[in-house]
């Protein structure tokens, strides 16, 4: 190999070597800025680039929505409450040329920027708003951060606060205030219960003796009108009898009440009746007969008006006990089981 062809290969990849210098490739995402010995060219869009190599330098600015996350840090609150705080920042770059030139890290200057608010906003506030609310804190952070980011090119999209953690004694006795929470609500159910217990349980004693009530009233009811309906029929029955009969039934009677091992002899009240009429009986003869007691004919008309089944039926129905222990028990009226005494 001659010394000519030796030279035409290094020269070659001497060209090679400074073309694939000048080559720039700028992603669809990417913007790029051109800056030739010092001066700023202007701006590349995405795609192949060829640029000047060794003069020329070509920055690469990321257009898409960058996350920041804040490093946590320990903030006192209003209330001196030592609580450690850490957010994160969605930022997007909006103007490449101010985001290079106008200060020199954005990233680290927004970290920065929103380290120093956070402070700010979580001193003026005591740690139970700080836990509470958290979108009022995050909203404020945007705002601070968006207004000063605005001259560096910057758009603050969206600020979240991760983590609100109190430290320490603080942390303790939060949980103790919880759990003396957690208990005085315990208490107050259970007390609720067993009110609701008892009232319960007065109703349904109260439901009891009213319903043991009506019962032992409609029990006198039907023996009271039993009764009358006896009294009835002896009353109209012995109506007809004459006193001859009536005077065998007193001494029979007598009979009765002198037989046994008592000392006392009861006597009835008309003995003088009773004596009169006992000699008459014997034959003895009277001067004016006294008996005009008119003959009657007995039916069965003297009974009355018998008790319905079906009137003895809703009675019975009246006094049953009610379907729930809540609900108000209908007391029953006084059901006509007869006819009057």
């Amino acid at each position: 190999m001659d010394a000519f062809t030796l030279i035409s290969i290094v020269l070659i990849i001497i060209i090679l070597y400074i073309f694939a210098k000048g080559v720039v490739i700028i992603q669809p995402y990417q913007k790029g800025l051109a800056i030739r010995l010092g001066t700023y060219v202007g701006q590349m869009n995405p795609g192949f680039k060829w640029v000047v190599p060794f003069i020329t330098t070509v920055i690469k600015l990321d257009l898409r929505t960058q996350v920041i996350d804040v490093p946590s840090q320990e903030v006192i609150t209003k209330d001196n409450s030592p609580t450690d705080v850490d957010a994160i920042i969605y930022v997007r770059v909006m103007d490449p040329e101010r985001a290079y030139f106008e200060v020199s890290n954005y990233r680290q200057a927004t970290v920065s920027l929103a380290q120093t608010s956070l402070r700010g906003i979580i001193g003026d506030m005591e740690l139970d708003e700080v836990l509470y609310n958290r979108d009022m804190i995050n909203h404020r952070l945007r705002d601070i951060l968006d207004k000063e980011t605005d001259q560096w090119g910057v758009k603050i999209e969206r600020v979240e606060i991760k983590e609100v953690n109190p430290i320490g004694a603080v942390k303790q006795a939060m949980t103790e205030q919880t759990a003396a929470e957690c208990e005085r609500r315990a208490a107050i159910l259970r007390a609720d219960g067993e009110k609701r217990a008892a009232i319960l349980k007065a109703e349904g004693l109260r439901q009891s003796m009213i319903l043991e009530s009506e019962g032992e009233r409609q029990s006198k009811i039907l023996q009271a009108q039993g009764e009358a309906q006896g009294l009835r029929i002896v009353a109209l029955g012995s109506r007809p009898l004459d006193k001859r009969a009536i005077t065998v039934l007193s001494l029979n009677a007598l009979q009765k009440m002198a037989d046994g091992q008592a000392t006392k002899i009861i006597f009835p009240f008309e003995v003088s009746s009773l004596i009169k009429q006992g000699a008459k009986f014997l034959g003895a003869e009277d001067l004016v007969d006294t008996d005009d007691t008119p003959q009657i004919d007995l039916d069965e008309s003297i009974l009355g008006d018998l008790p319905d089944p079906a009137e003895i039926a809703k009675a019975v129905e009246s006094v049953k006990p009610p379907e729930s222990p809540g609900a108000d028990t209908a007391v029953a009226d006084d059901v006509p089981l007869g006819g009057s005494a």
